[in-house]
């Protein structure tokens, strides 16, 4: 899954009161539409720039992944080699040219901006009603509060993400198509089409964001509060504040929450990608169907096909992701 989970940061609202560093809002009753509309407007640009800028960094590994995941015919000999990755980039590269190691990337930023918006805003809005003071923080709570927020975010803009797979998927250069082309043909496929047509995967997609958005929230955040702890906080907490971590500190969490909440949902992952391009290569099937294939076809190793490039990619990632987001709500006023 093309995600974008990042715990959100203390944030600063001109009617709201930051009691500590769990979002404990106490909201004021002055409060006017127009402010929680102007709050909202900012905090999802920033989500959104952030989200795009992230995936722009790793676009080259996520074409390359997904070509892996879904077994395309030029890239299955490169998959199963420790040097896959690079092989492959250097076919890309000589044969269709340096532009299309971002083919499909122009279809995953229109849908990133609104997923990262989104998946912001959810995480703060569910936090604060599930969440509305320190009492109430437990595992359970937290693991909920980020599955829901993931599975919001991914269910409006799935049918972007399932435009961007195809494009990746897509190596012939000769007429390349657009997203919009790309939308058109996914529509019409099918015989009668539909709309339906554009959440094909979208079953083991809910399924994977449940697992994943929930481990990722969860593990980043028992990661941050351990970095807090008085042992620690003198080397990961920034100068003349007592709750704000270090830039170095905050990636770390990111980085070991996204590989752990990877690890876990990847599987999944790996049946959406076959799902989403079925049609393409004439072997639509279900869940079971498409996750007993990969079985047979390469046994377990199967579900964790192009998984390294996912642990690549994750660090660099998750580094540009904090440090946009982060300086972003400094630039609009939503934190000091």
């Amino acid at each position: 899954m093309s995600r974008t989970n990042i715990s959100v940061p203390i944030t600063k609202h001109p009617s709201t009161k930051i009691e500590d560093s769990h979002h404990v809002h106490r909201t004021s009753k002055s409060n006017k539409d127009t402010r929680n509309l102007d709050f909202i407007l900012r905090n999802g640009l920033a989500g959104g720039i952030a989200g795009c800028a992230a995936k722009t960094i790793v676009a080259p590994l996520e074409r390359i992944r997904i070509l892996f995941q879904t077994s395309h015919s030029h890239f299955v000999q490169y998959s199963t080699r420790w040097d896959g990755l690079i092989k492959a980039a250097r076919y890309i590269r000589t044969t269709y040219g340096i532009s299309a190691l971002f083919k499909g990337h122009s279809a995953s930023l229109v849908r990133v901006f609104p997923y990262a918006g989104i998946n912001f805003l959810a995480y703060e809005q569910f936090r604060a009603a599930i969440i509305p003071s320190p009492e109430k923080e437990a595992p359970g709570r937290r693991f909920l509060c980020g599955s829901m927020a993931g599975a919001t975010s991914t269910l409006v803009t799935y049918p972007l993400e399932l435009i961007r797979t195809r494009l990746a998927f897509e190596t012939v250069q000769k007429n390349p198509s657009s997203w919009l082309g790309i939308s058109r043909k996914i529509y019409f496929e099918g015989g009668g089409g539909g709309f339906s047509n554009l959440y094909r995967g979208i079953a083991p997609t809910m399924l994977g964001i449940i697992p994943y958005a929930g481990t990722s929230f969860l593990a980043h955040d028992l990661l941050r509060d351990w970095l807090r702890t008085p042992a620690l906080a003198p080397y990961t907490l920034e100068s003349r504040s007592s709750t704000r971590l270090t830039a170095v500190a905050q990636l770390s969490c990111g980085a070991v929450a996204g590989i752990v909440a990877q690890t876990i949902s990847y599987p999944i992952d790996i049946v959406r990608r076959r799902m989403q391009v079925g049609s393409v290569v004439n072997t639509q099937s279900g869940i079971l169907e498409t996750a007993k294939g990969i079985f047979l076809e390469r046994g377990v190793r199967g579900f964790y096909v192009g998984l390294t490039i996912g642990y690549v990619k994750m660090a660099p990632m998750v580094a540009t992701s904090f440090y946009v987001y982060d300086r972003m709500k400094r630039v609009l006023g939503l934190i000091e």
